[in-house]
């Protein structure tokens, strides 16, 4: 699991961290953040929120190192673990990643990508995230897993709205949303907002 040490930081990374640790965004919880969850800005904690439900993520790092550019040191958002082995830095950006922090991460040994605000924004997968992550902290009791497990299992696929019946320990929408962030059930983020006639399916392993 990736993680830092927050000892003998470099400067911008010190500062990284101190301008991070005065904000504050919701939603507060996180799946895959493998170490503390510290945003600079508004569009950074929206690109955590679309990491945490990206089915390729396997873990993310916030402020994770600082690099040499020929404009100064810098610190990127994230770094981002995907399934494959693939690593790279992420940095959030209003429009088009700048050449100079790419050529700078690539002399460090990274992969790097600047993530424009337009598509973090785009279609509904921001907002589903934001609703469900507000779950994260939350736990669907084993029982309630199993009801549900078993109902889709013999069903192929169900609706919300079939499903508010079979959570008895815990509210429907904790119990589903925390379902979907681990990957036990899956569904479309992107169709639109998370509504009763959401389909609902088992993941695939």
């Amino acid at each position: 699991m990736m993680s830092h040490s927050h000892v003998e930081m470099p400067a911008a990374l010190y500062a990284a961290y101190a301008e991070a640790s005065t904000q504050l965004f919701y939603p507060r919880g996180t799946v895959r953040c493998s170490a503390d969850a510290m945003f600079r800005s508004r569009l950074a904690r929206d690109l955590g929120c679309i990491l945490d439900v990206d089915p390729d993520v396997v873990a993310w790092l916030c402020l994770p190192v600082e690099f040499e550019t020929e404009v100064g040191p810098h610190v990127p958002d994230f770094l981002v673990d995907y399934e494959g082995g693939t690593r790279i830095l992420l940095d959030v950006t209003e429009e088009r990643e700048l050449p100079e922090l790419k050529e700078g991460a690539a002399l460090a040994g990274f992969r790097y990508r600047g993530v424009p605000r337009a598509e973090i924004n785009s279609g509904y997968r921001l907002a589903n995230a934001r609703d469900m992550l507000r779950y994260a902290n939350c736990r669907t009791p084993l029982n309630d897993r199993i009801r549900m497990l078993s109902a889709i299992e013999e069903a192929g696929s169900l609706t919300v709205a079939e499903c508010l019946n079979v959570f008895r320990e815990v509210q429907p929408m904790t119990g589903i949303s925390w379902m979907i962030l681990h990957r036990l059930i899956t569904v479309d983020l992107d169709e639109a907002m998370i509504g009763p006639e959401t389909v609902i399916r088992r993941v695939q392993q």
